[in-house]
């Protein structure tokens, strides 16, 4: 990803938005730290995208699982 100084980035503001609105995503720095990232609203970079569903089927949940350890934990309360 491209980082920009944020005195150039001030300058060319519009120009780099503009690009960031097409893919072109950059990092605007200030004395040589990261301060911002510029992206599309509408396009999260991909290690960031959620994933619902993406283990269905590698394992399964048991049927008691509500009930796990319910007598240990009825122990412990002293219920």
């Amino acid at each position: 990803m491209k980082t920009i100084n944020i005195h150039e980035a001030s300058a060319r503001l519009s120009q780099l938005v503009e690009k960031a609105a097409k893919g072109e995503p950059f990092i605007i720095t200030k004395a040589g730290k990261s301060v911002a990232r510029v992206t599309a609203i509408d396009s999260p970079e991909p290690s960031k995208q959620k994933r619902l569903g993406f283990l269905k089927g590698q394992f399964q949940i048991p049927e008691d699982f509500d009930r796990m350890g319910e007598r240990e934990i009825s122990k412990l309360l002293g219920s």
